[in-house]
């Protein structure tokens, strides 16, 4: 083990990662960006269903997939053969870390459920993640980050005041549960060292899409309906939102009411508007917003982006570009951050990876591999963990087992 390998937090911890597609997938990923070894299961001729999802890189990964698994091995096993079942079970004796996210019902069936492998490996820390809650009436229904937008009412807070629920631009819900069961991974391995004793987290993509309504959800539960949507702008902050200027969009967070004063008088030349006592504090000019955003819109569109951006900055209100996607990784600011990695691809040449975004000590953590191959760490792996011979690897792969 390198020096670099053996100085991340998550050093020396193992994960089966049993999961596929984007939430379970990302906690795994965020484990191995910690430093974990993570071994992704993957079906011996499809993979992960993302795999086939989005633009191709080189013959078994596309651009979703590698979103979502570097500092990962891949280890094919059909799961529906007995003899797969046994290994996927010899490999989480050996793991301290499992993450599933099979239909409710379904890790049980190929005797992989907690209970059954806590009886080999009773410290092991098991992560479930399901569409809805286990104990629930809706325990059997399958989860999709888009139903759960719907459903938690992420579509109604989001877009345009007159154009219908927009669902977010990422699968923001997925992406939120990962997040949300790394966590509790984090939590669950660190009261293993005080207890000795593994758990099994339960995650739900409803209850995680229902806490990303945040001051939102709550403000509904206080007005006793929908509060309004804004778009671009901010529901409770004025000005804090997009503006238009005369060569192109601008953003603009006016957080407090110095801020606002600055603004109106340094910014836009308009210092009557700080001095309108409708506008003085952020509650009277979210009140009247109707009366304040046309005269900003107005003042805001006789100017350049540049001219506009200076001023702010001068003034200490926080501003920028909205930039295209393709321009916010490849500008300066995330090149000199190290965001955006090239890696060595055996049948692309190379391919982009996001890098992780966490830094310990000064340092962000590494890209340790890119993205893997389907299948790639099925030989190391099985022989490293189990003591597998070639002769069996060779036979299993002849029964497409792996």
């Amino acid at each position: 083990m390198s020096n670099l390998t053996s100085s991340l937090p998550l050093a020396g911890i193992r994960v089966l990662d049993l999961s596929r597609v984007l939430a379970g997938p990302w906690c795994g990923m965020v484990l191995g960006d910690l430093g974990a070894e993570v071994i992704k299961i993957e079906h011996p001729k499809r993979g992960d269903d993302t795999r086939d999802w989005g633009l191709r890189v080189g013959s078994t990964e596309t651009a979703y997939f590698n979103s979502v698994n570097r500092n990962k091995r891949s280890v094919t096993l059909d799961l529906q053969t007995a003899e797969g079942q046994q290994i996927a079970r010899d490999l989480a004796k050996g793991c301290d870390v499992v993450i599933q996210n099979f239909k409710f019902g379904g890790a049980e069936k190929l005797g992989l459920g907690y209970e059954q492998l806590k009886q080999e490996n009773e410290n092991l820390i098991y992560c479930s993640i399901s569409g809805y809650d286990r104990t629930g009436p809706e325990a059997t229904r399958p989860g999709y980050d888009l139903l759960i937008q719907g459903e938690a009412g992420l579509m109604a807070l989001n877009g345009e005041v007159d154009r219908p629920p927009l669902k977010f631009g990422v699968a923001a819900v997925d992406i939120f549960t990962g997040m949300y069961s790394a966590q509790a991974v984090l939590a669950a391995l660190f009261e293993s060292q005080k207890t000795g004793k593994g758990s099994h987290i339960e995650m739900a993509l409803f209850d995680c899409g229902l806490m990303i309504t945040s001051y939102y959800g709550l403000e509904a539960l206080i007005m006793g309906e929908d509060p309004p949507r804004y778009g671009n702008a901010h529901p409770s902050i004025v000005p804090y939102g997009v503006f238009e200027a005369a060569d192109g969009p601008l953003v603009i967070t006016v957080g407090n009411n110095s801020q606002f004063t600055r603004f109106c008088r340094d910014v836009i030349e308009r210092p009557d508007l700080a001095e309108d006592e409708r506008f003085q504090t952020n509650i009277g000019r979210a009140a009247n917003r109707e009366a304040l955003v046309p005269e900003l819109n107005r003042e805001i569109a006789r100017r350049e982006r540049r001219v506009l951006l200076e001023r702010l900055t001068q003034a200490g209100i926080p501003c920028g570009e909205v930039l295209g996607l393709h321009e916010a990784l490849t500008s300066r600011r995330a090149t000199d951050a190290g965001l955006v990695t090239t890696q060595p691809h055996p049948e692309a040449g190379s391919t982009h990876v996001l890098a992780p975004p966490y830094r310990f000590d000064g340092a962000r953590l590494p890209v340790r591999s890119a993205p893997p191959q389907l299948g790639e760490g099925t030989k190391d792996v099985l022989q490293s963990m189990l003591g597998m011979s070639d002769d069996r690897l060779s036979r299993l792969k002849a029964d497409g087992v792996v």
